[in-house]
């Protein structure tokens, strides 16, 4: 939510859909995603989606969301976290473990790959990895640090397949 599709702003904070009505995928994503597919990258998205915990969201709607991803996008794979806060598990950002079982399942060496998040728990997960890191630049992230920012999915591809030069 913010990088491949749209997240819903409530008083200036970004909220996961939770119905399959209000999913909208950003505008150019597919193309974006089919570049870097073509120079060699795996597209794996990796999502905290607490939303199920809390019972915000059934698992059979993300699911949904997820499938019309797939079906649409030339992406490789989804983990997701479906733990809140308190439960205090190793896969949710900003821990890594996500990353950890992608690069184990898919032989992904972290040190010679990117996260694109819109938050600092992708952030701090991408670091956490080894991972370079870019922040899609937003009104709630300002203070977010990161290796790289872009204003948009479009910089941050050129960043990325500029090897992490501007």
């Amino acid at each position: 939510d913010g990088v491949i599709n749209k997240a819903i702003l409530k008083d200036g904070k970004p909220f996961s859909p939770r119905r399959f009505e209000e999913f909208r995928l950003f505008n150019g994503i597919r193309e974006v995603l089919e570049k870097f597919r073509k120079k060699g990258f795996l597209n794996i998205i990796v999502t905290n989606q607490p939303d199920i915990a809390r019972g915000l969201i059934r698992a059979e709607t993300l699911e949904k969301m997820h499938k019309f991803i797939q079906e649409n996008l030339p992406i490789d794979d989804i983990f997701v976290c479906p733990h809140d806060d308190i439960d205090n598990c190793h896969c949710r950002k900003p821990k890594p473990g996500m990353l950890l079982r992608a690069a184990k399942k898919w032989h992904i060496n972290l040190k010679e790959s990117f996260i694109i998040g819109d938050n600092w728990k992708d952030i701090q997960a991408g670091k956490a990895a080894g991972c370079a890191t870019v922040l899609l630049d937003n009104s709630y992230n300002k203070e977010v640090e990161a290796d790289f920012r872009a204003s948009d999915i479009d910089l941050a591809m050129k960043i990325i397949l500029n090897g992490g030069t501007k």
